[in-house]
């Protein structure tokens, strides 16, 4: 049986792209789930991945440690994984390596807390950039493949390595056009992912670095996850 190792579901947008992928696919595995420590992070997280990040995938004595990679690991028993098109599947994979290695702004800027809305009073050059091709990218995918899905009728990697900007759309109201609004929400919308939503409100633990991320982002309006009592 496959083991995928995440860490916290309100926070970790790297560990949702493997587990919203596989659950969608229904491709069966046991999930690991390590929290973030402020003090233990890497100590803890090297005892299964090399890197001391996650998500880490096991599969007897194999250790996948990215999130791409994974994808293309899974892709190699589970052809699913990306379109079948050769069109279709090479733009697929583009818009994956680019959201993988790219949108610096949107990550730095709008770090991932599933469980907060967050008023953004104004916008950097840099963020605007980033969402500005994101409604490029989303419009192109949807368009060129007749949706619902970005490469298509069905949800593929790329839908997955997407998955966490939907959730920074929901949580600090990013503007976007409204073709990549009901995309995000799309995504939002599947059962995979609400179940990932509902996981993340019910989190107690807290990381400090990623708290003062979302407090620098601006005003918090809403904190809709659980209080440890």
């Amino acid at each position: 049986m496959l083991e995928l190792y995440i860490a916290n579901k309100n926070y970790s947008s790297w560990s949702l792209r493997p587990w919203v992928l596989m659950r969608e696919l229904e491709i069966p595995f046991v999930e690991h789930l390590v929290p973030f420590s402020d003090n233990q992070r890497s100590n803890a997280f090297r005892t299964f991945s090399p890197s001391g990040k996650v998500p880490c995938l096991i599969d007897g004595a194999t250790v996948v440690w990215d999130s791409l990679a994974i994808a293309e690991y899974l892709a190699e028993r589970t052809p699913q994984v990306w379109p079948a098109d050769t069109t279709a599947r090479a733009w697929a994979r583009s818009a994956t390596a680019e959201m993988h290695s790219g949108f610096q702004a949107l990550r730095s800027f709008c770090t991932m807390n599933c469980g907060l809305r967050v008023r953004i009073d104004s916008n950097s050059p840099a963020l605007n950039k980033d969402l500005a091709r994101l409604d490029e990218l989303w419009r192109e995918g949807l368009s060129r493949f007749g949706g619902p899905y970005l490469a298509g009728q069905s949800f593929t990697a790329v839908d997955a390595f997407f998955a966490p900007v939907a959730f920074r759309v929901q949580t600090y109201g990013l503007s976007m056009i409204d073709g990549s609004l009901l995309y995000a929400k799309r995504l939002l919308e599947l059962p995979s992912m609400q179940d990932w939503y509902a996981a993340a409100l019910s989190e107690t633990w807290r990381d400090d670095a990623q708290e003062e991320t979302a407090r620098n982002a601006g005003i918090w309006l809403n904190d809709y996850r659980a209080i440890d009592a």
